[in-house]
């Protein structure tokens, strides 16, 4: 404990630098801007800003990239309270209780309840990210080949069973992603895979415009595609409300906040899926359950405290194992990988002034969202009424000038514009763009770790190791669960039908 109150001071004392600070406000802005515009999703935003970090210092473009993921985590419920249009994924559950209220003309009690409870769930989040991510950190140093493997298989099962009804899909995504990260060259024999004679794909496909591609041009030629002339909305008053209705709502903000940030830690989980659980739980303690999608203050607390504070949650694998937990913290891998740098238990060693300065960033963005919440309220209210003609043009650009400035070339372009149109091909037709992001991250550390595992202790490494065994296990486990389920349904159906 002492060890890393000693790391957070000196993450302190690098973030009460004038440009940590800066890019720190600057980040939280933008983040809360991209997340109030309906269609823009933290990844998207994270995504966007990507590019600024190229020439920047590692622990300076995280402090950017980390007020971007935080503040879009926020900036989607203002959409969400104000025109029932959720600016992100997560703010769904949001939007279940904000709207009403503001229908009853209690916009800024759920304004003010949205953001106290972005601002503390983000809090807990955080808190548990630093006392958990170096002991799993300590435990992973531990790990075998085999044991990785197993790990990153458990993540990608555990993405595509986070499908739902479209578990298919997603598990067909997953796929797809560990199909492209074949491309290049082979990592332990070194000879050529799928590049058809073009050098440039040698070193594999660009990560970082495959990323700004899928989500960012990905949902701008979706939004493209079903494109409508957008309403006028009236302008609305907002005041915040009294200290009690804050106190009434404080066990809600804890109790979401520790429950989205557990879930958040399972690779794949995400905002969306632990605002909607959370949301769920809330419910179900509630004295006044029948309240719930009605306008209740208790609704509203715990899907923006969850969302919230999974983003905390979602980074303990990222910096602990070098697995993302959400499709946002795999643009902020990406965002490491460009600096040279390998997220994992070596990194708590090797580099502990960012990891410390980043956990000292997400303090520093959690009280920046309370400012600029408070004293821009008006001003996002005004950013959803941004018309598209001007957005979208404005989101293209960025991607292709962002994806030339990985290298200076045309090449990366090229893989944005193709994964871009990917990306449009998988919204249109229901298929999750985020486990293809998952697979090709993932993917090569497990192809790694397979062969790694064969050559060291050949196939017993897969059974002999209890670890091992386990995480295979529950990985099997997590692929048969939705198809036992599916066809229980259809078993009770037919006996329905007859």
């Amino acid at each position: 404990m002492i060890d890393i109150l000693g790391n957070l001071a000196g993450g302190f004392g690098i973030m009460f630098t004038p440009m940590a600070v800066v890019l720190c406000l600057l980040g939280v802005f933008a983040g809360i801007t991209f997340g109030a515009i309906p269609g823009i999703s933290p990844s998207m935003a994270v995504a966007l800003l990507l590019p600024m970090t190229f020439r920047l210092d590692p622990i300076l473009g995280m402090v950017l990239l980390l007020g971007a993921y935080k503040g879009a985590n926020y900036g989607g419920s203002v959409s969400a309270v104000l025109i029932n249009t959720p600016g992100t994924p997560s703010a769904a559950v949001t939007a279940f209780d904000g709207y009403p209220m503001t229908k009853t003309g209690r916009v800024g009690e759920a304004m003010g309840i949205s953001l106290f409870a972005s601002v503390f769930g983000g809090i807990i989040g955080t808190v548990v990210l630093i006392l958990f991510a170096q002991p799993l950190a300590v435990v992973a140093l531990e790990f075998w080949p085999s044991e990785y493997f197993a790990l990153t298989i458990l993540g990608l099962t555990t993405v595509a069973t986070m499908g739902g009804k479209n578990w298919q899909k997603a598990l067909v995504a997953v796929v797809f992603g560990l199909l492209l990260n074949t491309i290049g060259m082979d990592p332990i024999a070194g000879t050529q895979r799928f590049t058809f004679g073009e050098i440039r794909l040698l070193d594999g496909l660009s990560l970082i415009p495959a990323i700004i591609g899928l989500f960012a041009l990905g949902e701008l030629f979706h939004n493209i595609e079903h494109y409508a002339k957008g309403e006028k909305f009236d302008k609305l008053a907002y005041k915040l409300p009294k200290l009690r209705s804050y106190l009434k709502v404080w066990k809600n903000i804890t109790r979401a906040g520790v429950l989205g940030t557990l879930i958040g830690i399972f690779p794949g989980a995400g905002g969306t899926i632990a605002a909607f659980i959370s949301y769920d739980v809330e419910k179900r303690f509630s004295k006044n359950p029948e309240e719930f999608g009605k306008g209740s203050p208790e609704g509203v607390a715990a899907a923006e405290s969850s969302n919230s504070a999974s983003a905390g949650g979602a980074l303990v694998p990222l910096l602990a194992l070098g697995i993302p937990g959400s499709a946002t913290a795999a643009v902020l891998l990406g965002s490491l990988l460009v600096h040279g740098l390998n997220p994992g238990p070596e990194m708590f060693i090797d580099e502990p002034e960012l990891v410390y300065g980043m956990f000292a960033s997400m303090f520093m963005a959690n009280a920046f969202i309370l400012l600029v919440g408070l004293l821009g309220a008006g001003l996002f209210v005004r950013v959803t009424d941004l018309k598209k003609t001007i957005l979208y043009p404005l989101i293209f650009t960025f991607a292709i000038v962002g994806s030339y400035a990985v290298s200076s070339s045309m090449y990366p372009v090229v893989v944005c514009v193709a994964f871009g149109v990917i990306g449009w091909i998988f919204r249109r037709y229901d298929f999750p763009c985020a486990p293809v992001v998952l697979g090709i991250v993932l993917g090569s550390l497990a192809e790694l770790s397979f062969r790694q595992a064969l050559i060291i202790g050949g196939i017993e490494s897969f059974y002999k190791r209890p670890l091992t065994l386990i995480m295979l296990a529950i990985a099997i486990a997590a692929v048969a669960a939705p198809i036992v389920k599916k066809r229980r349904d259809e078993k009770k159906l037919e006996k329905v039908q007859d």
